[in-house]
């Protein structure tokens, strides 16, 4: 991973207010105005979003820099430009990609042991497969141990189109979220507001949550899981906002 960039190199915030608005010249949905005017994607298309509650929650993002813009502090502002940027030109792409973590689902590789720990993915895991199976028509086959169980295609061929019927700042956040969690599963839940993001990532972590009750908390590793619950918070508050 490359370093983080050094402060000097970073744009200075060059606007007095963020705000989000209706957007201007007949584009449709909601802006982030900066002084009024819309910044621009890196491919140069209006920041512009599908709710005035998600225009909301990026503009945020924009208000809180102080002197310099740090990007690396911005994750809706991230998605948002990836959505526009990157999901119009590749959605057959980024559909098969969230079908390929299905395929690969965290939550289909249960332990062999120690038992306690089996238990609790048979119940938590267990779960979230079983809403998945009854609310999505999502049939995905748990196995033990780390080897690869092949899912079927019919599966797989069942995610990806349900991926194809979700607009671009949906598909953007459920394949970021199948990224972060290792689970498709987990990414659908969120969306559909089956789960909190907290509870994605704790649930995605459960074998490192488990170990950590065994054998005590690693700072490193709770530092790192910190970091990941901010990136899971702001997912669930991306869906909550496309469902105003």
């Amino acid at each position: 991973m490359a370093d983080k960039p050094d402060l000097q190199q970073r744009p200075r915030r060059f606007y007095k207010a963020a705000e989000a608005g209706p957007a201007k010249d007949g584009e449709g949905g909601f802006a982030v105005l900066l002084d009024g005017r819309t910044p621009k994607s890196p491919a140069k298309s209006p920041l512009v979003l599908p709710t005035l509650a998600l225009a909301q929650l990026v503009a945020a993002e924009w208000d809180a820099q102080v002197e310099v813009i740090d990007s690396t502090v911005m994750p809706a502002t991230r998605l948002a430009f990836t959505a526009i940027d990157r999901i119009r030109e590749t959605r057959a792409e980024v559909a098969r990609e969230v079908a390929a973590y299905a395929g690969s689902d965290l939550l289909c590789y249960w332990a062999e042991h120690p038992t306690p720990l089996v238990e609790r993915q048979k119940r938590d895991w267990g779960a979230m497969l079983d809403w998945a199976k009854a609310e999505l028509d999502l049939h995905l086959k748990p196995a033990a141990g780390v080897i690869h169980a092949p899912q079927s295609p019919a599966a797989l061929a069942s995610v990806e189109a349900l991926a194809l019927t979700m607009d671009d700042y949906t598909l953007a956040g459920v394949a970021y979220a199948a990224g972060l969690f290792g689970s498709t599963v987990l990414a659908l839940a969120l969306r559909a507001g089956k789960v909190t993001g907290r509870k994605a990532l704790d649930l995605s972590r459960l074998e490192e949550i488990f170990q950590a009750e065994t054998w005590g908390q690693d700072a490193e590793a709770v530092a790192r899981a910190e970091a990941l619950a901010v990136e899971a918070q702001v997912l669930e508050r991306w869906f909550a906002a496309l469902r105003r």
